[in-house]
């Protein structure tokens, strides 16, 4: 899945989140990409990433998200969105999460955009 507008990242994020298709949201990563899965948590690189997102992905949830902010400067973008994500927990009760981001992008030599900085609970 390659992101030609980071303008597209959070769209694309959401249709592979949405998909269950763990592969195509790893794909929007460079390979030693910084997420922050929950507040003062921290994984580097695609192995942690897919470790963080897979736990999210086992909710079977619905993942909304709106992009707010899109700056750009040469090869990198900062990104800001608002998201929320429901699903179903073990106990079979509605859960519900939410927050801001805050991401760091950058173009690749392809042309495309992947997330370098990926902070899925900025402060608001």
């Amino acid at each position: 899945m390659k992101v030609h507008d980071p303008r597209k990242m959070h769209a694309a994020f959401a249709e592979a989140f949405n998909a269950g298709k763990i592969e195509d949201l790893i794909a929007l990563y460079e390979p030693d990409a910084l997420l922050i899965p929950q507040p003062g948590q921290q994984v580097v690189g695609h192995s942690g990433i897919r470790e963080a997102l897979t736990v999210f992905l086992n909710l079977k949830g619905r993942m909304e998200i709106e992009t707010l902010s899109c700056l750009q400067s040469g090869d990198l973008g900062l990104l800001q969105a608002s998201w929320r994500l429901v699903a179903t927990g073990p106990d079979h009760q509605p859960i519900e999460f939410f927050s801001r981001t805050a991401e760091l992008v950058r173009k690749q030599s392809d042309g495309s955009w992947l997330y370098v900085i990926d902070n899925a609970f900025a402060p608001a």
